[in-house]
Protein backbone atom coordinates (compact mmCIF):
# COMPACT_ATOMS: atom_id res chain seq x y z
CA UNK A 1 0.00 0.00 0.00
CA UNK A 2 1.53 3.45 -1.02
CA UNK A 3 1.93 6.01 1.73
CA UNK A 4 -1.06 7.54 2.77
CA UNK A 5 -1.81 11.28 2.32
CA UNK A 6 -2.39 12.80 5.70
CA UNK A 7 -2.73 16.46 6.87
CA UNK A 8 -0.21 17.15 9.67
CA UNK A 9 0.84 20.67 11.77
CA UNK A 10 4.62 20.72 12.40
CA UNK A 11 6.73 22.79 14.62
CA UNK A 12 10.02 22.86 16.40
CA UNK A 13 13.39 21.51 16.24
CA UNK A 14 15.17 18.85 17.95
CA UNK A 15 14.56 14.83 17.96
CA UNK A 16 11.08 14.20 15.87
CA UNK A 17 8.24 13.41 17.98
CA UNK A 18 4.76 12.37 16.27
CA UNK A 19 1.27 12.81 18.46
CA UNK A 20 -1.30 11.14 17.69
CA UNK A 21 -4.74 11.59 18.85
CA UNK A 22 -8.15 9.73 19.77
CA UNK A 23 -10.85 8.16 17.61
CA UNK A 24 -12.69 10.61 16.19
CA UNK A 25 -10.63 13.60 17.00
CA UNK A 26 -8.10 15.62 15.23
CA UNK A 27 -4.13 17.19 15.39
CA UNK A 28 -5.48 19.54 17.08
CA UNK A 29 -6.56 18.07 20.30
CA UNK A 30 -2.90 18.67 21.12
CA UNK A 31 -2.63 22.23 20.44
CA UNK A 32 -2.54 23.09 24.29
CA UNK A 33 0.78 21.14 24.42
CA UNK A 34 1.95 21.58 21.34
CA UNK A 35 4.02 25.11 21.45
CA UNK A 36 5.66 23.45 24.99
CA UNK A 37 6.74 20.26 23.22
CA UNK A 38 8.05 22.25 20.52
CA UNK A 39 10.66 23.89 22.52
CA UNK A 40 12.34 20.75 23.17
CA UNK A 41 11.27 18.80 19.56
CA UNK A 42 10.69 18.35 16.27
CA UNK A 43 6.66 17.76 16.57
CA UNK A 44 4.14 16.37 14.47
CA UNK A 45 0.77 16.24 15.24
CA UNK A 46 -1.04 14.53 12.35
CA UNK A 47 -4.52 13.66 11.70
CA UNK A 48 -4.79 9.74 11.65
CA UNK A 49 -6.20 8.47 8.31
CA UNK A 50 -9.83 8.86 8.02
CA UNK A 51 -9.95 10.95 10.52
CA UNK A 52 -9.78 15.15 10.58
CA UNK A 53 -8.66 16.55 7.37
CA UNK A 54 -6.92 13.25 6.57
CA UNK A 55 -8.62 10.63 3.78
CA UNK A 56 -9.05 7.51 3.66
CA UNK A 57 -6.03 5.01 2.60
CA UNK A 58 -6.80 3.67 -1.13
CA UNK A 59 -6.78 0.26 1.16
CA UNK A 60 -8.04 1.23 4.54
CA UNK A 61 -6.62 -0.83 7.54
CA UNK A 62 -9.24 -3.07 9.47
CA UNK A 63 -7.38 -3.70 12.44
CA UNK A 64 -4.83 -2.11 14.78
CA UNK A 65 -1.75 -4.28 13.23
CA UNK A 66 -3.42 -2.24 9.89
CA UNK A 67 -3.36 1.15 11.57
CA UNK A 68 -0.22 0.24 13.12
CA UNK A 69 1.39 -0.27 9.37
CA UNK A 70 -0.63 2.90 8.19
CA UNK A 71 1.38 5.14 10.87
CA UNK A 72 4.78 3.70 9.68
CA UNK A 73 4.19 4.36 6.89
CA UNK A 74 3.44 8.03 7.55
CA UNK A 75 6.82 8.34 9.69
CA UNK A 76 8.38 7.00 6.24
CA UNK A 77 6.38 9.76 4.04
CA UNK A 78 7.62 12.32 6.10
CA UNK A 79 11.23 11.48 6.26
CA UNK A 80 11.42 10.36 10.39
CA UNK A 81 12.97 7.52 11.68
CA UNK A 82 12.20 5.66 15.52
CA UNK A 83 10.74 8.91 15.96
CA UNK A 84 9.40 9.47 19.98
CA UNK A 85 5.65 9.02 19.99
CA UNK A 86 3.12 10.15 22.51
CA UNK A 87 -1.05 9.36 21.80
CA UNK A 88 -4.17 9.98 23.91
CA UNK A 89 -6.70 6.69 23.74
CA UNK A 90 -6.62 5.24 19.99
CA UNK A 91 -3.28 6.97 19.32
CA UNK A 92 -1.70 5.77 23.22
CA UNK A 93 -3.19 2.01 21.73
CA UNK A 94 -0.88 2.69 18.42
CA UNK A 95 2.00 4.23 20.34
CA UNK A 96 2.50 1.28 22.33
CA UNK A 97 2.14 -0.90 19.27
CA UNK A 98 4.31 0.89 17.93
CA UNK A 99 7.19 0.70 20.97
CA UNK A 100 6.48 -3.03 21.06
CA UNK A 101 7.84 -3.46 17.32
CA UNK A 102 10.84 -1.18 18.28
CA UNK A 103 9.68 1.06 15.76
CA UNK A 104 9.72 4.38 18.09
CA UNK A 105 12.75 5.63 20.26
CA UNK A 106 9.98 5.87 23.19
CA UNK A 107 5.94 6.27 24.15
CA UNK A 108 3.74 8.01 26.12
CA UNK A 109 0.47 6.69 25.98
CA UNK A 110 -2.48 8.99 27.60
CA UNK A 111 -5.78 6.55 28.61
CA UNK A 112 -5.06 4.04 25.89
CA UNK A 113 -7.33 1.94 24.55
CA UNK A 114 -6.14 -2.08 24.49
CA UNK A 115 -6.74 -2.32 28.87
CA UNK A 116 -10.76 -2.98 29.30
CA UNK A 117 -13.20 -5.68 29.05
CA UNK A 118 -15.45 -6.18 26.06
CA UNK A 119 -18.25 -4.57 28.19
CA UNK A 120 -15.97 -1.31 29.52
CA UNK A 121 -15.19 -0.52 25.48
CA UNK A 122 -18.85 -0.86 24.49
CA UNK A 123 -19.68 1.83 26.91
CA UNK A 124 -16.79 4.01 26.01
CA UNK A 125 -17.95 3.55 21.66
CA UNK A 126 -21.62 3.72 22.51
CA UNK A 127 -20.67 6.94 24.68
CA UNK A 128 -18.40 8.36 21.90
CA UNK A 129 -21.11 6.86 19.31
CA UNK A 130 -23.65 9.00 21.23
CA UNK A 131 -21.45 12.40 20.84
CA UNK A 132 -21.26 11.81 17.45
CA UNK A 133 -25.18 11.53 16.96
CA UNK A 134 -25.36 15.03 18.51
CA UNK A 135 -22.72 16.70 16.59
CA UNK A 136 -24.67 15.93 13.36
CA UNK A 137 -26.80 19.03 14.89
CA UNK A 138 -26.59 22.03 12.19
CA UNK A 139 -23.60 24.39 13.01
CA UNK A 140 -25.50 27.54 14.22
CA UNK A 141 -27.46 25.11 16.71
CA UNK A 142 -24.29 23.77 18.36
CA UNK A 143 -22.52 27.31 18.01
CA UNK A 144 -25.49 28.72 20.12
CA UNK A 145 -25.23 25.75 22.46
CA UNK A 146 -21.71 25.88 22.98
CA UNK A 147 -21.55 29.82 23.84
CA UNK A 148 -24.10 28.44 26.83
CA UNK A 149 -21.30 27.46 29.53
CA UNK A 150 -23.74 24.58 30.94
CA UNK A 151 -24.46 23.04 27.87
CA UNK A 152 -20.99 23.06 27.12
CA UNK A 153 -20.18 21.30 29.97
CA UNK A 154 -22.84 19.03 29.44
CA UNK A 155 -21.53 18.27 25.69
CA UNK A 156 -17.93 17.60 26.69
CA UNK A 157 -18.46 16.59 30.28
CA UNK A 158 -17.95 12.59 29.66
CA UNK A 159 -14.38 13.87 27.64
CA UNK A 160 -12.96 16.08 29.64
CA UNK A 161 -12.84 17.03 33.79
CA UNK A 162 -13.04 20.92 33.07
CA UNK A 163 -15.15 21.37 29.91
CA UNK A 164 -15.68 24.98 30.86
CA UNK A 165 -12.03 25.49 29.28
CA UNK A 166 -12.98 24.68 26.17
CA UNK A 167 -14.01 28.09 23.85
CA UNK A 168 -16.64 27.73 21.44
CA UNK A 169 -14.18 27.83 18.50
CA UNK A 170 -12.39 24.43 19.67
CA UNK A 171 -15.81 22.68 20.94
CA UNK A 172 -17.28 23.33 17.28
CA UNK A 173 -14.12 22.04 16.07
CA UNK A 174 -14.09 19.06 18.12
CA UNK A 175 -17.78 18.18 17.04
CA UNK A 176 -16.88 18.94 13.18
CA UNK A 177 -14.29 16.42 13.50
CA UNK A 178 -16.25 13.93 15.20
CA UNK A 179 -19.34 14.31 12.74
CA UNK A 180 -17.41 14.06 9.79
CA UNK A 181 -14.56 10.65 10.71
CA UNK A 182 -14.63 9.09 7.95
CA UNK A 183 -13.26 5.56 9.89
CA UNK A 184 -14.73 6.13 13.09
CA UNK A 185 -16.91 3.05 12.67
CA UNK A 186 -14.75 0.91 10.88
CA UNK A 187 -12.08 1.34 13.64
CA UNK A 188 -14.54 0.88 16.02
CA UNK A 189 -15.83 -2.53 14.69
CA UNK A 190 -12.29 -3.28 14.60
CA UNK A 191 -11.31 -2.61 17.92
CA UNK A 192 -13.97 -4.74 19.27
CA UNK A 193 -11.60 -7.65 20.34
CA UNK A 194 -8.16 -5.42 20.65
CA UNK A 195 -6.20 -6.11 23.71
CA UNK A 196 -2.76 -4.66 24.10
CA UNK A 197 -0.19 -7.84 24.45
CA UNK A 198 3.17 -6.59 23.18
CA UNK A 199 6.62 -6.07 25.28
CA UNK A 200 8.00 -2.51 24.08
CA UNK A 201 11.85 -2.25 24.70
CA UNK A 202 12.12 1.06 24.27
CA UNK A 203 10.87 3.62 27.53
CA UNK A 204 7.17 3.70 28.10
CA UNK A 205 4.81 6.23 29.97
CA UNK A 206 1.37 4.99 30.41
CA UNK A 207 -0.70 7.98 32.54
CA UNK A 208 -4.27 7.79 32.86
CA UNK A 209 -6.26 10.81 34.09
CA UNK A 210 -8.32 9.66 37.54
CA UNK A 211 -11.53 11.26 36.28
CA UNK A 212 -11.53 9.58 33.34
CA UNK A 213 -14.93 8.77 32.31
CA UNK A 214 -14.64 7.49 28.92
CA UNK A 215 -12.16 4.70 29.76
CA UNK A 216 -12.00 4.72 33.50
CA UNK A 217 -9.15 5.18 35.89
CA UNK A 218 -9.88 1.27 36.88
CA UNK A 219 -8.11 0.14 33.95
CA UNK A 220 -4.90 1.46 34.59
CA UNK A 221 -4.45 -1.24 37.07
CA UNK A 222 -4.28 -3.60 34.02
CA UNK A 223 -2.04 -1.81 32.04
CA UNK A 224 0.34 -1.73 35.09
CA UNK A 225 0.41 -5.72 35.43
CA UNK A 226 0.37 -6.55 31.49
CA UNK A 227 3.09 -3.51 31.91
CA UNK A 228 5.10 -4.02 34.55
CA UNK A 229 8.63 -2.17 33.00
CA UNK A 230 6.92 0.69 32.07
CA UNK A 231 6.65 4.10 34.10
CA UNK A 232 2.88 4.52 35.67
CA UNK A 233 1.57 7.68 36.15
CA UNK A 234 -1.80 9.19 37.92
CA UNK A 235 -2.97 12.51 35.68
CA UNK A 236 -4.53 13.72 38.85
CA UNK A 237 -8.09 15.83 38.14
CA UNK A 238 -7.70 14.33 34.59
CA UNK A 239 -10.13 13.36 32.31
CA UNK A 240 -9.91 10.74 28.81
CA UNK A 241 -8.19 13.52 27.09
CA UNK A 242 -6.19 15.08 29.80
CA UNK A 243 -4.18 18.00 27.33
CA UNK A 244 -7.03 20.30 27.47
CA UNK A 245 -7.40 19.32 31.39
CA UNK A 246 -4.06 20.23 32.64
CA UNK A 247 -1.53 20.92 29.50
CA UNK A 248 1.63 21.99 31.67
CA UNK A 249 1.18 18.62 33.24
CA UNK A 250 1.11 16.46 30.05
CA UNK A 251 3.52 17.92 28.63
CA UNK A 252 5.91 17.35 31.23
CA UNK A 253 4.57 13.74 31.20
CA UNK A 254 5.74 13.36 27.51
CA UNK A 255 8.73 15.13 27.76
CA UNK A 256 9.95 13.21 30.87
CA UNK A 257 9.39 9.99 28.47
CA UNK A 258 11.45 11.89 25.76
CA UNK A 259 14.33 12.63 28.22
CA UNK A 260 14.02 15.90 27.81
CA UNK A 261 13.74 16.80 31.12
CA UNK A 262 13.82 14.44 34.36
CA UNK A 263 10.58 13.20 36.08
CA UNK A 264 10.99 15.68 38.59
CA UNK A 265 10.70 18.60 36.34
CA UNK A 266 13.63 19.43 36.03
CA UNK A 267 15.89 19.89 32.48
CA UNK A 268 17.83 16.49 31.62
CA UNK A 269 21.34 16.67 32.42
CA UNK A 270 21.14 20.29 34.10
CA UNK A 271 19.77 22.04 37.33
CA UNK A 272 17.14 24.06 36.48
CA UNK A 273 13.38 22.98 36.31
CA UNK A 274 11.54 22.80 32.86
CA UNK A 275 7.69 21.56 33.71
CA UNK A 276 5.58 20.55 35.97
CA UNK A 277 6.17 18.29 38.42
CA UNK A 278 2.28 17.46 39.89
CA UNK A 279 2.13 13.99 38.51
CA UNK A 280 2.10 10.72 40.75
CA UNK A 281 3.96 7.44 39.75
CA UNK A 282 4.01 3.61 40.59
Amino acid sequence: MSAPRVVFERRGTGEPLVLLHGIGHHWRAWLPVLDRLAEVHDVVAVDLPGFGQSPLPDVPPTDMHGLVDAVVEIFTELGLERPHVAGNSLGGAIALELAGRGQVASATALSPAGFCSSRELRWALGVLSGHRMAARLPEPVLRAMFRVGVLRNLSFGMILARPGRLTVETALADAQALRAAKAFRMIAKAGRGYAFSGVPAVPVTVAWGTRDRILPYRQSRQARTRLPQARHVDLTGCGHVPMHDDPELVASVILATTGAITPDGTVAGGPEGAGGDGFTTG
